[in-house]
């Protein structure tokens, strides 16, 4: 089952949801989380120190509003448009990630977000 989670940096917030692969549990089971994010083009990644290894069905190639895991550098990694590995129209990561989640909704602030910029990570419990 999918984990929400709300994303804040820079007065914005983004809702979205980890999923329920190893990598997605245990970064939910870590959080909250509060790092400074890095700015590599449509990406924003940064240092969470969770550990994992590259799970089957981990891929370069992202689709927009995807969350990863990048095992080299335990970062958290959001995807929201053309990095400086990407060619044509397409999103790429630096090498293969593990796909954790997406954001839910618009995406247009996260280019708001500044090189440097603290980004938390937070359960986000919804009570209905």
């Amino acid at each position: 089952m999918a984990e929400n989670i709300v994303i804040k940096s820079g007065g914005n917030s983004f809702e979205g949801e980890l999923n329920d692969s190893v990598t997605g549990k245990a970064i939910y089971d870590a959080l909250p989380i509060v790092s400074n994010g890095q700015r590599w083009g449509g990406e924003i990644y940064f240092s969470i120190g969770v550990g994992c290894e590259l799970e089957d069905g981990s891929r370069d190639v992202m689709e927009e509003g995807e969350l990863a895991y990048w095992p080299p550098g335990q970062a958290f990694c959001i995807f929201f448009g053309r990095t400086p590995a990407s060619g044509g129209d397409e999103i790429r990561a630096a090498s293969a990630v593990n796909i954790v989640g997406r954001i839910k909704g618009d995406l247009s602030g996260l280019w708001d977000v500044s090189d440097g910029a603290e980004v938390s990570i937070e359960k986000n419990r919804i009570v209905n």
